[in-house]
């Protein structure tokens, strides 16, 4: 048996973090959903997730910030970072790609693709 992924989430939206839950069953994944920075930071050194999951549009969470901070710690840098924002969301967008994150989607694209981004955590 293939072992279960380790997800970290920093999502608000009740109805994101419902999808999330259901892909990842699907996909043999934990998901742990988190929200604040010191709360994601501590546990990616726990469990060394292989993906964290930022919605830049949180209202408990400076996405921007926490993605620099995971990026910038030398024992989880290499941990993959997608965030998703509103599409109109032009200026965070750039900002969560400058601070590190891997992929940032639309909340569209996002949500299309999101079997196929938590398979790839693998």
């Amino acid at each position: 048996m293939i072992g279960r992924v380790a997800i970290l989430a920093a999502v608000d939206d009740f109805l994101f973090r419902s999808k999330i839950r259901a892909v990842a069953k699907h996909v043999s994944a934990d998901v742990t959903f988190v929200q604040t920075a010191d709360e994601i930071l501590a546990q990616a050194e726990a469990i060394k997730p292989a993906l964290v999951i930022f919605d830049l549009n949180s209202q408990k969470l400076d996405a921007v910030q926490t993605i620099a901070a995971l990026k910038q710690n030398g024992a989880l840098g290499g941990v993959r970072a997608i965030a998703f924002a509103s599409h109109v969301h032009v200026d965070l967008i750039a900002a969560a790609r400058r601070a590190g994150a891997d992929q940032v989607l639309a909340r569209s694209q996002f949500a299309g693709n999101l079997a196929d981004i938590l398979a790839s955590a693998r």
